[in-house]
């Protein structure tokens, strides 16, 4: 059998189609091209109204020009949308979890050219499954997913109800993991999740987030650790601490901030304000000199004035970002925000979504211009334009001229700024 997969959506999708991908192959089947598949999977995304848009424009498209192909689909949107999955003509339909089942579920139905439904109560979920880390590419960088779930139910947010509660990877599994893939030859290892900062919550033991990072970072001593999206509650003396004194660990961290305007964060229902923020990203330059933090910041939430927007761009300015994705608000039904007062029009959330990406940008370049002179240790992991690309600890890609640099690090002395990073001379 040969099957196909299409992903949408976050690192832990990306993450769980790879862990499907090696189900598959070690049971036999080829990966192969859409237009040769027997099997066509879709890992769908819910976490905005366009998310669902292009898990429905993709279903009708595989459905309509591959209509004898087995079609699977799984993820948030099943999870949360089923009947409308079902009503697009999916031969397999699975939620957000159970992906080993889903695996069987897809060979069953192209044995017996049956259509198969599984579709559990996400809020009930209490177990974590383990899937295979890695994937199928050459073997640079591999994803670990060390938790999966949230309890925060932000109120613009859909995805407490499509993942379930907090549930987490045992931290030996995560160590024996961990190893495995630096004996395969990966080189950094992205600890990802949906809400890592709260890994451990269901454990009861006492057991925190920095207790699992300074495990993994000691077990893999030649692969560098970099961490996924991090709550900023998180971050505290005795985090930083523990992780500053790992060669291997990645100064990058991406603190999810979503607005600067403390208003809106009580709207949002977020477990912070703008000074408790501010004290993580202090705390992260104190003990990390120079480390890269970035963000994602949401324009045009319900209710936000032209004052509090302003917050959130001196905000910004304040925090120093290296990067930011700006996402303009998308209203999700089924969750509090959508039903909120005073929602903003597009027009007025385009503009802010502009203004806020030009900070945005103007932030970047001081950062990257910060780095001309220094010299920074690169895993350079493909060709363009000429040039070997890879990224730098602090994830700010890096180009330079070479020969055979794949899968490899080197020291590289920064020379001046491209437009999507830097650019230097190999030491």
């Amino acid at each position: 059998m040969k099957f196909h997969c299409f992903t949408l959506g976050c690192k832990v999708n990306q993450y769980e189609t790879q862990a499907m991908e090696q189900q598959l192959t070690a049971l036999g089947h080829e990966a192969a091209s859409e237009e040769q598949s027997d099997v066509l999977i879709v890992n769908t995304c819910t976490v905005t109204s366009v998310a669902d848009r292009k898990n429905r424009t993709l279903i009708h498209r595989l459905r309509r020009e591959y209509p004898e192909a087995i079609l699977g689909v799984c993820g948030c949107y099943a999870q949360v949308s089923t009947d409308e999955v079902r009503s697009m003509g999916a031969d397999v339909i699975s939620g957000s979890g159970g992906r080993q089942e889903f695996v069987q579920m897809l060979l069953q139905a192209y044995r017996e050219r049956v259509q198969l439904v599984s579709v559990d109560q996400a809020l009930k979920r209490c177990t974590f499954e383990i899937l295979p880390a890695g994937g199928l590419s050459e073997r640079t960088r591999a994803m670990l997913k060390v938790q999966d779930g949230c309890s925060n139910f932000c109120t613009y947010c859909i995805i407490p109800y499509a993942r379930g509660p907090v549930r987490s990877l045992p931290i030996e599994e995560a160590v024996a993991q961990t190893k495995a893939l630096a004996d395969a030859g990966y080189r950094e290892i992205v600890v990802t999740g949906i809400e890592i900062a709260s890994w451990g919550w269901d454990i009861k033991d006492g057991s925190r987030f920095a207790d699992l990072a300074e495990a993994i970072c000691a077990a893999a001593p030649q692969v560098r650790i970099r961490l996924g999206s991090l709550e900023p509650r998180i971050i505290d003396e005795d985090f930083c601490r523990r992780l500053s004194i790992f060669d291997n660990f990645c100064p990058q961290f991406h603190l999810s901030l979503q607005s600067g305007s403390d208003t809106v964060l009580q709207r949002m229902h977020r477990k912070y304000d703008s000074a408790r923020y501010y004290e993580s990203v202090c705390l992260l330059r104190r003990f990390f000199p120079g480390c890269a933090v970035t963000t994602d910041l949401i324009v045009g939430f319900p209710g936000e004035t032209e004052q509090e927007f302003r917050e959130s761009l001196d905000f910004a300015e304040k925090c120093g970002y290296s990067a930011m994705h700006i996402f303009p608000y998308s209203r999700r039904a089924g969750t509090p925000a959508d039903a909120m007062p005073e929602q903003i029009s597009k027009a007025v959330k385009a503009s802010r979504a502009a203004r806020a990406s030009e900070v945005a940008a103007a932030l970047r370049e001081k950062y990257d211009a910060a780095l001309i002179g220094t010299v920074q240790e690169v895993l350079f992991e493909q060709v363009e334009n000429g040039c070997f690309t890879g990224h730098a600890k602090n994830y700010v890609k890096v180009y330079a001229h070479g020969e055979g640099l794949h899968n490899t690090i080197h020291s590289v002395r920064i020379t001046k700024l491209r437009a999507d990073g830097v650019e230097g001379e190999l030491l």
